[in-house]
């Protein structure tokens, strides 16, 4: 079958590798679309500390069961990934909150994932999706999992103003989200004119060019800030605005990952006595309600700029995926997918 390798940093290569063969136990999934994220991004530019030389990437999959497991999914069913893969053993896990692993690793980084025709699954991570739902759509549930379990996380309130830094992907769903979840208005940071124009179409409000989410905030507030700010930028520069653009006994979530410490203004939080709150993925009843949300069309995600690239043009998808054009972008892995 053909699949894309990551052989070196920056370094892509299509070649043919035999079909796997599930383990006793699992299924086989003929995948449709991958989702390329920013820490596929980070693995190809080697930057990623777990991912080896060799690696299929992938981990927002959508597909098609090819050959079923013993339970789960029937063959032919469609199918999104939940990919993470826990230990089972740690406290963590031995509590019920396997998202949290202390061991926490991800089909697409630690195993071979869905850049490929074909990829080996467990059945406990397939989740079937309705018949005619677009598989392309669909790929979004993975991304869109981690915006519901923020969202949850967040104690939002019908009615409460919400502030998001970052309007890429997990931003955008996170606002979109939140707005779904009962925010009354729903203000978004970013530097990109062009996710900053995607969201205005999205009835979102913009904190314009060369002002800042807590001058927005603020000022849309009555000088008293949003009830709940999200960063899902993960960059130095927001960590200001995430303690200043809040309310008094309001809530901040750390939604993005900041790959390095990043200085919060703890004098703030105590002040204002805020509550900040970590997220890490998603729970398995968030990658329901995710799918949810596809199905019923609560989000409007149809209206989201995306394109799919085929297997072959992976290393152009990963190029797309580091612009701002396209909201998200994929990979199909067969010939309908590559029609679409």
């Amino acid at each position: 079958m053909p699949a894309v390798l990551w052989t070196g940093d920056d370094t892509l290569e299509l070649r043919q590798v035999d079909v796997p063969q599930p383990p006793p136990g699992w299924a086989l999934v003929e995948v449709a679309y991958t989702g390329i994220c920013g820490t596929d991004l980070a693995i190809v530019h080697g930057k990623h500390p777990r991912a080896r030389h060799g690696l299929i990437l992938g981990h927002e999959i959508s597909g098609r069961v090819a050959r079923a497991a013993p339970t789960g999914p029937q063959a032919g069913s469609l199918v999104v990934v939940e990919p993470l893969i826990s230990c089972g053993r740690c406290r963590a896990c031995r509590r019920g909150d396997t998202h949290v692993c202390r061991d926490l690793g991800l089909y697409g980084i630690d195993v071979p994932g869905s850049l490929a025709r074909y990829v080996a699954l467990p059945p406990e991570v397939l989740h079937e999706v309705p018949a005619g739902v677009d598989l392309r759509l669909a790929t979004l549930v993975e991304p869109l999992a981690v915006a519901v379990h923020a969202v949850d996380l967040s104690g939002l309130r019908e009615g409460d103003t919400v502030a998001v830094a970052g309007a890429g992907p997990i931003g955008i769903l996170t606002a979109l989200t939140a707005r779904h979840a009962g925010a009354e208005r729903v203000i978004v940071s970013e530097t990109s004119p062009a996710r900053r124009a995607l969201a205005e179409q999205l009835g979102l409000t913009v904190v314009p060019a060369g002002e800042t989410l807590t001058t927005t905030a603020l000022e849309l507030t009555d000088g008293e800030g949003a009830d709940v700010t999200f960063d899902a930028a993960g960059h130095p520069a927001v960590a200001p605005d995430l303690t200043a653009a809040t309310r008094v006994g309001g809530t901040v979530v750390i939604v993005a990952v900041h790959k390095e410490p990043t200085p919060v203004d703890l004098r703030e939080v105590c002040f204002k006595e805020l509550v900040v709150r970590g997220v890490r993925v998603y729970t398995s009843d968030d990658v329901r309600r995710a799918i949810g949300l596809v199905i019923d069309d609560s989000l409007g995600l149809d209206r989201l700029p995306t394109r799919a690239f085929p297997l072959a043009d992976a290393a152009a998808a990963v190029s797309a995926a580091g612009a701002a054009e396209y909201l998200k972008v994929m990979v199909a892995s067969h010939e309908e997918g590559e029609r679409s």
